[in-house]
Parts: C-alpha cells; structure tokens; sequence
C-alpha cells in the first residue's frame, strides 16, 4: 500500500515543479498516470505482480509523470530505478533535462547516471596494444588490411587523449566519429578484462560502473537491460528484485528481444578462427608453465579438432545440395542466396552433427575458462609479466567471445522444438564476393516466455509504456509479444491525449486513382502531390520503400522543379536542421522520408503543418523471421495478415500521424493516399484506431 508519506512527498513534488515549469498546466492525464503507476508499485492492486502497461497519448508527459511516480517510491523502499529506452534522443532527454529538472525542482534527493553498454567503452589494454602493434600483431587485434595514415593517427590520439584525461573513454564522448574497424579492435569486453591488476581499476567501463553503483536511478537502453537479463540479472545492473523497471518506448521491446536472442556464424569463418583457437591454447599453456595448465591445453586442441570435423560435415552437406536448397521455386536459371527451413525442421544430417557440435563447444567453453583463470592466477602471483600476458590474455577472450555465439547457434539447432510453442527460425545464406561462404542463423520467433521468465517474474515492479502500444483498440497483441498472461495480475491503462484532435487537426483521404499494389502507383503520387505540397509551407512525405521514395523524388525534381530534402542524402539531424532554417525566415521546406521518420521526429508550431502518408505501413513478411513468424500462426489455423500485419500497421499509422501535433497549439493537416482504409474490410479498423481527427473522405 502507498503510505502517506509517499504520497505526500509525490504530491509536493508534482506542487513544486509546476510552481516552476514556464507553462505547466496541471492536466488530468498525467496525474491520472501517476496515481495509477504509483499504486501498481506499491502493490495496491495485486502485491505479487506489480506491473503496469500505459499507453499515454502524446502530449501527456509520461515521462514526467513516471518520475514523479516511481522515484519518491523507489528511494523510500530503497529500490533502484533502472529507466530503459530504445533511442538515444529519449536517453538525452532524460539525462540532460527531464531529471536535471526534477531533482532541482521537484524536492528529490536522487543520483542518476546514464548507462551504456561494456563495448562503448574503450579498453585501455586493447588501446596499449594497438597503439604499440608494429612487430608482434595479435590475433584479433590488427587491421584486416594495412592500416592508413588516418587511422594511425586517430589510434595515436585516442591514447594520448585517454591518458592525459582529456577523452573519458567512451565512444559516444569523442568529438568526431570513430570507424567501426577502428573500435571494434579496442573496445571493451568482458573476457579480456584485467580489473584486478592495479593498472585497470581505473579503465572507463569500471569508473563508469562505480558511478552506476552509487546512483538511485540508472538510464539505459533495452540492448543494455537485456544483456544483463541474459546474464542471470544483476551482473551489470542491480538485482531485478530490487529494482523498478520503467520500459519506456515499450512498443520496440519485443523486436529488441527477438534481435538479441537470435545468433548467426559463418560457417568457413569459424573453421578459420577455430583453428586459430587450439594453437592460442598452446601459446598460453607454454606461458604459465604449470601441470594445470597442460591438460585443458590438450583437451582444447582435440576438441577443436573434433569440433573442425563437424564443420566439414555440414559445409559438404550444403554444397553438396546446394541446388534443392538455393534453387528457385520457379525454376529459373539463378540462384536464391538465402534458403529458410520451413518449419524450423532442418536436414537430419546437420541436426546431428548440430548436436555434436553444441556438446563440443561447451566442453571447449570450460577448457578456455580454465586457461584463462590459470593465467589470471599467475599474473596476479608474479608469475608471467604483464607484458607478456594481456596481449595473448585479450586475445584469448576474443576468441571465447566467439565461441559463446558459436555455441548458442548450435544450441538453437540441436534443440528439438516443442509442439506447444512456436519453433525457432532457422536459415541459410549464401554470402556473395570472392571467398564463397554461408551464414548460418536462428532466431526466436516469440520472445515473451524470455521476459516473464528473466524480467516479469523477477522484478520488484515494471512500467511499460508508449505513446504506441495499443492496436486495434486493444493491448491484446502488445500482451502476447511481451509475455505478460491474461488475468495475472498486470495493470493496463490506456490514457488520451490532451489534444483537442478535431479542432486542431484534419484527416483527409482524396479519391485516388490506384492502390498501392498498382504498377501505375507511383505515377499517381506524381501527379498528386505537386498540388498536395503547395497547400502548406512545411510538409513531410512518408513512403514505405525507398525505391518509390527516390522514383517520386526524382520526378519531382526534374518535371516540377520542387526542391526538397531526401532521407539518405543527408544525415537525419542536417536535413532537421536545413528544415528548420529555411521555416525560421519564412521559406517553405519539404521533406521525404521512410518509415524511420515516422517515428521520434519532433517538429512542433509551423516546422511541421502538413504530414503526407503515401501507403498504409504494411510489413511484408520478406525477413526468414517474419516469414516463419507468419508460417507458424497459418500452421495453428490463424490469419497471418490479420493478427500480425494489420495490429503492426495500426501502430506504425498512428506514430506516422502522431508527427504532426506535437503539442496542444500544433495544427495542420494529414493526407493519407491509400484508399485502402476506405475499399478494404480492415480500412474503417484502422481509421478508428487513430485520434479522433476531423475528416475529410473525398469518396
């Protein structure tokens, strides 16, 4: 229950801030939400599941109100507040304004730090033997071609920087951009970190992860949050039953989920580096010179060279039958480059050898632990020289890196998929270039069992929220993709905007000539939009393919002499930027722009009056993912293009119009040029799904 005492430090906290937020207008929304949050928490409603869904409106300031609400909460309870979100924009909001202002405004006494995930840091070990790698190159740790003058330089530089305390190590902090060949040679990971050696104490992730440990509130992203959930929970963030979870932008969880569960290896690759890993062993046995040492030295060599055998199987398999599982089904000439396995049922012959494999990299997994331990153990004894050691100590964790990602892939593939739940996806593709190689994949295809049994179960309470979480009026599909169960205890609010929607804004659906479907389609936005475009001085045009996007584009430019800005030929932030300086004096500014700019653009007042929506936002199912996803709910008697395209289509619409009303004195206008919502049966769902705009249906 919440006590008095919270409740009056949240009630004098909200009191306080708007005494000093210009503007503020108490609104029934939000403390609506905060109530409800609060209460969740607190177990008023059910005191062994504490969780909540919110979809909240723009324009109702969720964040606010699930600081205001789980803060005073978490600090009496002596909780953590781990905040997670899926764009880097609402981690700045919320570091640089939203929790600045609230502990110096609000009267909460809180530490907040932000987050960021082990390989945004640099290592400094990593960094040393880069910078100084001209005779002996590591494995692992040496430019796939001749390094150039520039990236000589910039390895100089981020040294000296770091050690002159000038760079506090962190990718994201360093002025200009650095190339991802670059940092993946020096970033930090966990296998080849020395933390014990006085040397390392001070590296930027653990100076960072002291600062985490002292704070009350922790901002991350979901990659960062689920890393931590996969390791147990508690090992980078605190411990789940002592933590709130706030999961805002909660609509891309289930996505993330799938996308961190999923594994991939390339099947001539890994013979490479394999082979590479035994001789490592070697190196390393030789080096601590102990009888230990000798006997997981020896096991990984043979284990790799049975693991090696393996391989060989299944690359033979494949070539061997490259024409069954590459060739067309229309029986043309050319290959297909990606073969998926129907069912998630693959060959018999690479499930067993699947199966042989995952038994022989977990026995590799525990003869690599051992020898990383014992070389551990002799340079914290004097033993072996640093010197000697770190390079041949962060080699070998690169190469168990690899391994743990090799095993899990094997895992997927030997595992026998229950008839309960949905199989794995698995595929095969054929990679192009000069050295013929396949990449092997799997993936989950529902992902919600993982967050009940990791986060949902664990936690001490969670808040999931979006302004986009609903489909179809229902969180029906929401709640089946994150796990949460029916009846079992878990909270849903779904709380409007403050908009006044018909006033301020008009839907209108002109009587086009085509579907989308149509070959003449894109002819048709030609002819329709010069007019379109001359309504209003500031326009965004949304389009669901590239192809069309640049096709239009094109057309636009050379037949009618519009100027516009495209996604893709600038960076996101300079095409905002160019958009805003033209509105600021007065010129009309048009932007085209794909699914990307559907969501997390912010262009409130004149910057954005008129949001054109070429085609409704259907996925196709062309990802091997999707594609079983969509295989499995026809296997179980369902419709595909009903319980998953429409629900997904229905959120990504409402975010693609939710760019035009950013706060309660926007207006303008939303021109959809589908006439689908109109002619088709699920159209008049999806309309009334959207805000109650005023419209305009020219049928």
């Amino acid at each position: 229950m919440l006590s008095e005492k919270v409740k009056d430090v949240i009630r004098g906290s909200y009191k306080s801030i708007g005494e000093n937020l210009p503007n503020f207008n108490p609104r029934k929304q939000q403390t609506f939400l905060i109530a409800e949050i609060a209460k969740t928490l607190a177990g008023e409603y059910d005191k062994s599941r504490r969780i909540i869904a919110v979809e909240a409106g723009t324009g109702t300031g969720k964040s606010l109100a699930y600081s205001v609400s789980t803060i005073p909460l978490a600090l009496m309870r002596q909780k953590k507040l781990v905040i997670s979100t899926a764009t880097v924009a609402l981690q700045e909001q919320l570091i640089d304004k939203d929790l600045p202002f609230l502990k110096e405004h609000g009267g909460l006494d809180f530490k907040y730090t932000l987050a960021k995930g082990r390989q945004r840091y640099v290592c400094r070990q990593k960094l040393e033997i880069v910078a100084n790698d001209n005779d002996e190159p590591q494995a692992g740790f040496t430019f796939a071609e001749k390094p150039s003058d520039y990236d000589i330089r910039l390895i100089k530089q981020l040294k000296k920087s770091l050690d002159e305390g000038k760079w506090q190590g962190d990718r994201d902090s360093w002025v200009d951009h650095i190339p991802n060949h670059i940092w993946q040679l020096i970033q930090s990971d966990k296998h080849s970190c020395l933390r014990h050696l006085p040397e390392h104490t001070h590296c930027p992730f653990h100076k960072a992860r002291e600062t985490m440990d002292a704070a009350d509130v922790v901002v991350v992203n979901h990659s960062l949050l689920l890393s931590d959930l996969d390791m147990g929970g508690g090992k980078i963030l605190p411990e789940p039953d002592e933590t709130y979870y706030v999961i805002d932008e909660a609509h891309h969880l289930p996505k993330v989920t799938r996308d961190h569960a999923s594994a991939a290896i390339t099947l001539k690759g890994s013979i490479d580096w394999l082979q590479k890993l035994s001789e490592s062993g070697d190196r390393l046995s030789k080096l601590v010179k102990t009888q230990s040492a000798i006997s997981p030295s020896l096991k990984l060599a043979d284990d790799c060279q049975d693991i090696l055998v393996s391989m060989q199987k299944v690359v033979q398999f494949i070539e061997s039958n490259q024409q069954q599982l590459f060739k067309k089904p229309d029986n043309k000439n050319e290959d297909e480059l990606l073969h998926r396995f129907e069912h998630g049922i693959v060959p018999q012959t690479i499930k067993s050898n699947a199966e042989e494999l995952y038994e022989l990299s977990k026995k590799c997994l525990n003869h690599t632990n051992k020898l990383y331990m014992l070389l551990v153990e002799a340079i914290k004894d004097g033993e072996v020289k640093n010197y000697l050691a770190e390079p041949l100590l962060a080699e070998f964790g690169f190469y168990t890196q690899r391994l743990e990602n090799f095993s899990a892939l094997w895992a997927m593939y030997a595992k026998t998929d229950s008839e309960k739940a949905a199989p794995l996806a698995r595929w095969l593709e054929k990679t192009v270039g000069k050295k013929q190689d396949y990449v092997i994949s799997a993936s989950p295809i529902e992902v919600g069992f993982t967050l009940e049994d990791n986060l949902w179960s664990k936690c001490a309470g969670a808040v999931l929220c979006s302004a986009t979480i609903v489909a179809l009026k229902s969180f029906e599909h929401f709640r089946r993709q994150v796990g949460l169960g029916q009846n079992d205890g878990t909270q849903y609010q779904q709380v409007s905007s403050p908009f006044n929607y018909r006033e301020n804004a008009t839907l209108v659906i002109p009587n086009t000539r085509v579907e989308p479907s149509h070959t003449k389609f894109t002819d048709e936005l030609v002819r329709l939009l010069p007019d379109l475009i001359k309504q209003d001085e500031a326009t965004l045009v949304l389009f669901s393919s590239y192809w069309q996007m640049e096709q239009v584009a094109q057309q636009l430019r050379e037949k009618h002499k519009i100027s516009l800005q495209m996604q893709g030929e600038q960076s996101r932030q300079q095409i905002i930027a160019n958009h805003k300086t033209k509105r600021d004096i007065g010129k009309p500014s048009l932007i085209f722009g794909t699914q990307s700019f559907s969501e997390g653009l912010d262009l409130p007042g004149d910057y954005l009056t008129h949001v054109i929506i070429t085609k409704l936002p259907f996925s196709v199912p062309t990802s091997p993912i999707e594609e079983a996803h969509a295989e499995y709910v026809t296997a179980k008697g369902g419709n595909p293009f009903m319980s998953i395209t429409v629900p997904e289509a229905s959120k990504k619409l409402i975010q693609a119009c939710g760019r035009l009303l950013r706060n309660e004195k926007d207006y303008g206008t939303i021109t959809l040029l589908d006439r689908r919502v109109v002619t088709k049966r699920y159209g008049s769902e999806l309309l009334d799904s959207l805000p109650p705009y005023k419209r305009e249906v020219k049928y």
